[in-house]
């Protein structure tokens, strides 16, 4: 499937935005009540049991009764969005085996149709040969399916200019910019703060996250354009998630704080001593019976 071109699907959006935000103002949008303390979010799907990334790792997700999963977004070479980690092909796919010519191999020197053809779980299990790299919309429908929530990380976004734009249009197309899904079972993250910002200036209705660990003398700044500072947990403490809670977010709420890559028991409950409100996991099972978290 291609996208239509950059520019067509970014002034459909704009126009879109304009209508339901208002030009250059924030709309009103319910606090994110549904982020109740913790949230375990499944990293990439249950990526511990199930190939990353994949339908089946978040139909898994779905299985064992979690609520919360969460994807990375690149941009193929023709302009689709897919569902992938790393910006090459290399670790997750038989890449090698189906195109040896093409190394580095990399996303966004394939086309969606190419990426198409690849094998994205043989890697994990013989049990998930066959397995695709999905395109966002093949996600966000599956994930709709599920009944399931989102958390959506715009990945590198400095090697795919406007993927911003483009995140938004098909989160629109396939229904998740209305009011239900924006307040209730949408957050977009990113690495880089600008990408971040240009979401909230894009959809300022939008719950948005920062991935890092800002110093404590910035998180103002951060606090203007985002709703969450989501740290790796070796990087944090007590005081500085508490820090975090005393500041307001782009929606008047206190910035809350979800880490990663919690796997075991220990750390789970380590972070959730330091009053984190969500914990991103491969192994979303091990942390709920460790916190509670569902």
């Amino acid at each position: 499937m291609y996208v239509r071109s950059a520019a067509a699907a970014t002034a459909a959006f704009l126009g879109l935005a304009l209508s339901v935000c208002g030009a250059g103002s924030a709309s009103a949008a319910p606090g994110p009540d549904w982020l109740s303390n913790p949230i375990v979010y499944a990293h990439r799907g249950a990526s511990a049991y199930a190939p990353e990334n994949t339908l089946e790792a978040i139909d898994l997700a779905m299985e064992m009764g979690f609520d919360w999963v969460e994807n990375d977004v690149q941009r193929t070479k023709d302009g689709e969005l897919v569902v992938i980690h790393d910006d090459t092909l290399t670790r997750t796919t038989d890449v090698e085996q189906v195109f040896p010519d093409r190394k580095p191999w990399r996303v966004k020197d394939f086309t969606a149709a190419e990426i198409a053809r690849l094998d994205a779980g043989s890697w994990f299990g013989r049990e998930f040969a066959g397995a695709r790299v999905p395109t966002l919309r093949q996600y966000m429908n599956r994930v709709q399916r599920n009944q399931q929530r989102l958390l959506l990380e715009i990945k590198k976004p400095e090697l795919y200019p406007g993927i911003e734009q483009q995140t938004l249009v098909v989160l629109g197309e396939t229904g998740w910019l209305e009011e239900n899904h924006v307040a209730r079972r949408l957050v977009v993250q990113s690495f880089s703060a600008a990408s971040v910002r240009t979401v909230h200036e894009l959809r300022p209705d939008l719950f948005t996250a920062f991935l890092g660990t800002p110093a404590l003398a910035d998180l103002p700044r951060y606090a203007e354009f985002t709703d969450r500072i989501n740290p790796w947990y070796t990087t944090i403490d007590a005081d500085w998630v508490a820090a975090v809670h005393k500041l307001l977010g782009a929606h008047g709420k206190a910035l809350e704080v979800d880490t990663w890559i919690v796997d075991d028991a220990p750390t789970a409950l380590k972070v959730q001593d330091m009053g984190v409100d969500g914990i991103i996991t491969d192994k979303p099972d091990v942390v709920r019976e460790a916190v509670g978290g569902y």
